[in-house]
């Protein structure tokens, strides 16, 4: 790759979750300044945190993308897009208090969607984001 094409090589980050090797998938790419961080569940050490608390689940699961946004030498702050899927919306409001929290200084584009089922009955949340860097 010539030196001047740097800037878009691919860098892939893992949670070390066994699903990546699995499924074949990365916990976030970084393209350039770009950070596009796969859909994140409330997974701490192997094991799910918050078991029927949505607020907590969201909290971890924030946790979760900021520690990978750190790791690609982002944050937070950087995220421009977050799309969030719930398998019971009307637990969104728990789930909306936990986004504001960390959000409302922010205030990505964000999408709040119910879906049927995550992988896991007992998680209630999973997240994706989109994070630029330098914009």
């Amino acid at each position: 790759m010539s030196e001047s094409n740097k800037s878009s090589e691919k860098i892939k980050y893992s949670s070390g979750a066994k699903w990546e090797d699995i499924v074949g998938y990365s916990r976030a790419i970084k393209i350039g300044d770009r950070i596009l961080v796969s859909g994140t569940t409330a997974i701490a050490d192997g094991n799910l945190i918050g078991e029927g608390d949505p607020y907590l689940q969201t909290k971890t699961i924030i946790e979760n993308i900021e520690k990978v946004l750190i790791k690609a030498g982002s944050d937070l702050n950087d995220i421009v897009r977050l799309r969030t899927y719930v398998t019971d919306i009307t637990k969104w409001e728990e789930v909306g208090r936990a986004l504001g929290e960390s959000f409302k200084d922010i205030r990505p584009a964000q999408t709040l969607v119910e879906i049927n089922a995550l992988v896991d009955p007992k998680m209630m949340v999973e997240i994706e984001a989109e994070a630029v860097i330098n914009y």
